[in-house]
């Protein structure tokens, strides 16, 4: 960082590092408004809003934006004269496509910030970007809401910069290329400090979170995959939606591209209706592999590829989880951290109990983390429309979560026994086991 900070100072005009942090964050700002306003903007010239007026567009855009951040919008919708009419509600769903755009910009900001800076000044062009890009939605929610869609001025200014400084995190920290490099701290020289014991106990937990890490993007890209395929399969059904509408070549572009910024969601639904708990399109709406009962579904392309009636082979899917534990139980054996196991099998002299006992401890572990994690990805991917049915959609991410956890420690339990066969290590002997039976 030091040599690249020494070029940047002999490149052009010199540039301070709160400066540079407060334009990459103006730049990440402008960026992701753009990508949402363009596309609005394109379908106001071609006709597709009845309101005239530019403005209306320009609001709804940074209503968007707040939206793609995380930002529950207060939505007030008046059917009919008096104030008994008046329906509110908090439109919270967030698309998670939209999410991933500041998400990135963020990233790459990180990794320039990095490059030039110094280890000991890093917090400066970080500090200065979080601080900029705050002010950008505080103001983005002040000058955009309205009466019918109003946006909380402190979760405009606060909620925005949880993505754009987890990206600018993990972007500096990728280009540093270590956390000592990052904040001036030596992980090695605390580990240096600890005992044997506290090393391989630390080594364990670590290896753990990862294969449960593992577990769960697996299983989400089985899911993705699986709704490919279903959205391959119902095609047909999706144009015919399309045709219905006649949105246009504008609209027909602004629909399709609204439809894939929810396409994350969808995957993250399809996992839990993979694990078996299913997911809610309204109240009283469920979807799940025992069968779909919804009501009336409004007029989106992709909801037609919704599974419908009852399933014979929806349990099939369960498997999901199954096999995505089942690969992370075979990656964490050949990580070769299972020091649970070699303490136990040290302690324990028949392999016949030291051996279901690790691996049943080990499924049941990994299956926490793996609901842990997709209790997040649940949470962050349902949410409601405001009013009327629509007020609950997603899954729910307590009882979806502890449906997969369950079915990833199955699967890592059947991955951790089958790995060593699979390795050709058939004794299935740890290594410090082995080791000390060598020596006797």
């Amino acid at each position: 960082m030091n040599t690249k900070a020494a070029k940047r100072q002999s490149d052009g005009i010199p540039m301070p590092l709160w400066l540079q942090g407060a334009f990459e964050a103006a730049q990440m700002f402008v960026i992701s408004a753009l990508i949402v306003a363009v596309p609005l903007a394109a379908t106001w010239f071609a006709g597709g809003f009845a309101e005239k007026d530019p403005s209306v567009v320009a609001r709804l855009a940074g209503q968007i934006w707040l939206l793609g951040h995380g930002v529950p919008l207060s939505v007030t919708v008046a059917s009919g004269p008096s104030s008994a009419t008046v329906e509110s509600g908090t439109f919270s769903l967030l698309p998670l496509g939209l999410l991933l755009i500041p998400f990135f910009l963020s990233w790459r900001a990180g990794r320039r910030l990095a490059r030039a800076s110094y280890t000991d000044q890093l917090w400066q062009p970080l500090l200065s970007a979080v601080a900029v890009y705050a002010a950008a939605g505080l103001a983005t929610g002040f000058v955009c809401s309205t009466p019918e869609i109003d946006a909380p001025l402190l979760g405009s200014m606060l909620i925005p910069i949880i993505p754009a400084a987890a990206g600018l995190i993990i972007g500096s920290r990728l280009e540093a290329g270590s956390w000592s490099r990052l904040i001036g701290m030596s992980a090695a020289d605390w580990i240096a400090k600890t005992s044997q014991d506290q090393r391989w106990a630390g080594s364990y937990a670590w290896t753990v979170l990862r294969s449960g890490f593992v577990a769960v993007m697996a299983a989400v890209s089985l899911s993705a995959l699986l709704l490919a395929v279903n959205v391959a399969a119902r095609w047909g059904d999706i144009i015919g939606v399309y045709q219905a509408l006649r949105p246009g070549a504008m609209g027909g572009a602004a629909l399709t591209l609204s439809q894939l910024a929810f396409m994350p969601n969808l995957a993250i639904w399809s996992l839990a209706w993979a694990g078996g708990d299913g997911f809610n399109l309204g109240v009283g709406s469920t979807v799940s592999p025992l069968g779909t009962a919804v009501a009336p579904v409004p007029p989106i392309p992709v909801l037609a590829a919704l599974p419908a009636g009852a399933m014979t082979w929806g349990f099939a899917a369960l498997l999901i989880p199954v096999v995505a534990g089942l690969l992370a139980g075979w990656w964490f054996v050949r990580a070769g951290e299972n020091h649970f196991d070699e303490w136990l099998s040290l302690k324990v002299r028949q392999r016949w109990l030291s051996l279901p006992g690790s691996t049943l401890f080990l499924g049941a572990v990994t299956g926490i983390v793996a609901a842990a994690i997709t209790w997040v990805l649940f949470w962050l991917s349902q949410g409601s429309l405001g009013i009327g049915r629509f007020t609950q959609l997603g899954p729910d991410p307590t009882t979806a979560a502890l449906w997969v956890g369950a079915e990833v420690g199955i699967g890592v339990v059947l991955g951790s026994l089958l790995a060593p066969w699979l390795e050709g290590e058939r004794d299935g002997l740890p290594l410090l086991r082995r080791n000390e039976e060598a020596a006797e």
